[in-house]
């Protein structure tokens, strides 16, 4: 360790107390940006909720009315402060994480803190096209497959489907985690190899134990049909893959970095 980073570190040293009030500040900004999201998207619940429902219209398709229907007084209340909190969730993140990060950095190094922010530029954006994903792909897809079910022949009884508005929201919110959170995989994965806690063999060997995990997953998160499931198994293999690469690259740096020290001592 350099005298540079010795000094850095007791730079950055403070008392209990001072890292608590930090802390206590860190929360109270990241608190009120939420509350404040919260409000806006409250006032523009319904507007919110109109949007979520295009995959379901999407299947449905323009020759039949889309309903919905709630079944207790105060169930649409409810749903509207749950995406309220859902889309105050997205808007205020820039928020929560800039404020992780500014009460993190003062225990890092300097190149630690340069190598930590791709990764936090590269998590909204993951999760960004795994919330894509379920909307214009595996939610609509599945929804197809869930009103093939319905049956409306002559001389049978009439089977419609009529979705409840919480259930809906549930559905989707649900996806949009799941597909959101797996899609974090090869930011965690590359941040534990920088810690050298995994490496790019290991990740190879445990393979197909990593197959078998993506479907039993799918299969916990998503709804029980083949469609949704397979939409966020083949995603998380193909995201195993890249994180393996990414893992590489950074085994290669570290590399590098040791030769480079050994040729100046």
């Amino acid at each position: 360790m350099s005298d540079s980073e010795l000094d850095e570190i007791e730079a950055s040293k403070a008392p209990l107390v001072e890292h608590l009030i930090e802390l206590r500040s860190r929360l109270m900004k990241t608190v009120i940006a939420v509350a404040i999201a919260f409000l806006i998207c409250f006032f523009f619940a319904s507007d919110i909720f109109n949007l979520l429902i295009i995959p379901y219209e999407q299947a449905v398709g323009s020759d039949r009315q889309v309903e919905l229907i709630f079944t207790a007084p105060q169930e649409y209340f409810f749903t509207q402060m749950k995406l309220a909190l859902f889309g105050a969730l997205f808007i205020a993140f820039p928020v929560i994480a800039s404020q992780v990060y500014m009460f993190m950095a003062p225990g890092l190094y300097k190149h630690e803190r340069q190598a930590f922010m791709p990764f936090l530029i590269a998590t909204p954006i993951l999760f960004a096209i795994g919330a894509c994903l379920v909307f214009f792909i595996v939610m609509p897809l599945a929804m197809d497959f869930f009103l093939s079910m319905e049956q409306t022949g002559d001389g049978v009884a009439q089977i419609i489907h009529l979705p409840k508005v919480s259930e809906y929201l549930g559905l989707i919110m649900t996806l949009i985690f799941a597909f959101g959170l797996v899609f974090q995989l090869p930011v965690v994965l590359t941040l534990l190899a920088r810690a050298g806690l995994v490496d790019s063999e290991g990740l190879k060997g445990k393979r197909k134990y990593a197959i078998v995990a993506t479907f039993v997953m799918a299969a916990v998160l998503t709804p029980p049909d083949p469609v949704s499931q397979l939409g966020l198994a083949i995603p998380t293999l193909l995201l195993y893959e890249i994180s393996i690469i990414s893992v590489k690259m950074v085994e290669k740096k570290r590399l590098e970095r040791e030769q480079e020290r050994e040729g100046s001592t």
